[in-house]
């Protein structure tokens, strides 16, 4: 979520709906009890949506002798470093901490020991157990409770696709590539020999569809032991090779999400479809504009995969541990959840909260009054219950992306490109 935490600053824009707002102020230490009132500190990053929908300030209310702080940084980079210093000295820390999925595996690995047990909070079984397993270590200690999700789909302009001959029917466009990677690729190569005109491409970029392949996978670039294994894993080698065959044959804008240019490319239709995880809609929707309302719409993607997502975890040591154990199964609840997708688009990682009537019947109205709620929550079901996750994922993560720009913008060779980035991950990784 550290791109997450940048792009949904007004995720309510892609339901239509307006966030509230609440919460307190920020501290910098933990908080405590006096006189029987009870102060918990909460340590966030982005848009996490607790305090931006009003939720921090409901629960106050529902508990009077409850005042909640909470520190909000904006950018999860900055946070993470922050929280890494405060972990090695062992002050500093907030009651509660929010844990972003890229961080999960190296907090559970090294830092366990310093997060406080949730595996055995009353009420809090309704996770997906691919989420709650993200935060277990070996001995089934829980070190967070989820918050959100990414599942993902596959967000494409209809406008476009009826431009090069191809169907715009959401459902249709699904079996364009249902269960295989391979035919989105295909249907890319259709979509620019049918296309009449210059200067719109299929995809954004290589680096969107590497990810959404790797993301669906039980292993990735570590095996359950932690050891490196992505030259060898053929999910990986599988995923380079067809990403590197559709920058190759300029199927791509070479626009990487998030990256300059491609904000604009939303708006003037300069790329055709972007693997899109459930929270980037929000991101879409706003910089595409209001005058591309109705030309997007939204279609399963091949197969399940996740992107982003985060938790909040109790520290050990809080004087309020109890109080703050509370406070984040409450805050996690399915209502809750459920809840935060209604005003903000933060998909749910609550089994309960995904059969809600306002979740599960959701959907969009930019995106062509597209089913968001059952397209995302059929996605969120199909993702391995099991995913090994490794302490650096999203470091190795960003060195391939940056290694299929070198064949999307230096035309590089995917050979010459998968050794550079060997080599960087090597480097990366001691």
């Amino acid at each position: 979520m550290t791109r997450r935490s940048l792009a949904v600053v007004s995720a309510a824009a892609a339901l239509g709906l307006v966030a509230g707002c609440g919460g307190s102020g920020a501290s910098d230490t933990g908080g405590g009890i006096k006189d029987g009132k009870v102060t918990i500190t909460m340590g966030l990053y982005g848009v996490m949506g607790f305090k931006e929908a009003g939720l921090l300030e409901r629960y106050e209310k529902d508990h009077p002798n409850v005042t909640i702080k909470a520190e909000i940084a904006g950018d999860e980079q900055t946070y993470y470093t922050a929280l890494q210093t405060h972990l090695a000295a062992g002050s500093g820390l907030k009651d509660i901490q929010g844990i972003e999925v890229g961080r999960a595996k190296e907090l559970v690995d090294t830092r366990a020991a310093t997060f406080a047990d949730l595996s055995k909070v009353p009420g809090t079984g309704h996770f997906l157990p691919w989420k709650r397993n993200q935060v277990s270590t070996a001995d089934k200690k829980v070190i967070g409770l989820g918050t959100d999700i990414g599942p993902m789909a596959v967000c494409y302009r209809k406008d476009l696709f009826a431009k090069a001959g191809l169907p715009t029917d959401r459902e249709k466009v699904a079996e364009l590539w249902a269960g295989d990677w391979s035919k989105y690729v295909d249907a890319g190569r259709k979509f620019k020999s049918g296309f009449k005109g210059d200067g719109v491409a299929f995809m954004d970029s290589a680096s969107g569809l590497f990810n959404a392949m790797i993301y669906g996978s039980s292993q990735q670039f570590y095996d359950a032991k932690g050891k490196l294994i992505y030259k060898d894993n053929p999910v990986v080698t599988g995923a380079w090779d067809l990403a590197a065959d559709a920058a190759s044959s300029d199927l791509t804008a070479k626009l990487r999400q998030f990256q300059p240019g491609w904000d604009p490319g939303l708006a003037n239709g300069t790329f055709a479809t972007t693997v899109c995880p459930a929270w980037m809609l929000a991101h879409i929707s706003e910089k595409a504009g209001p005058k591309n309302k109705g030309k997007w719409d939204v279609a399963k993607a091949p197969k399940g995969a996740n992107w982003g997502g985060s938790f909040l975890g109790v520290m050990e040591q809080s004087p309020v541990k109890d109080e703050a154990k509370k406070l984040v199964a409450w805050l996690t609840a399915p209502e809750q959840q459920a809840y935060l997708f209604e005003k903000l688009g933060n998909f749910p990682s609550s089994e309960k909260a995904l059969k809600a009537p306002e979740v599960a019947h959701a959907k969009s109205a930019y995106f062509s009054a597209a089913p968001i709620g059952e397209i995302f929550g059929v996605a969120a079901r199909e993702i391995p219950d099991k995913q090994v996750l490794g302490r650096k994922d999203g470091t190795i993560k960003d060195i391939f992306s940056q290694g299929l720009t070198l064949i999307e913008a230096q035309h590089k060779s995917p050979e010459t490109a998968w050794k550079t980035t060997d080599e960087r991950v090597k480097k990366a990784t001691g």
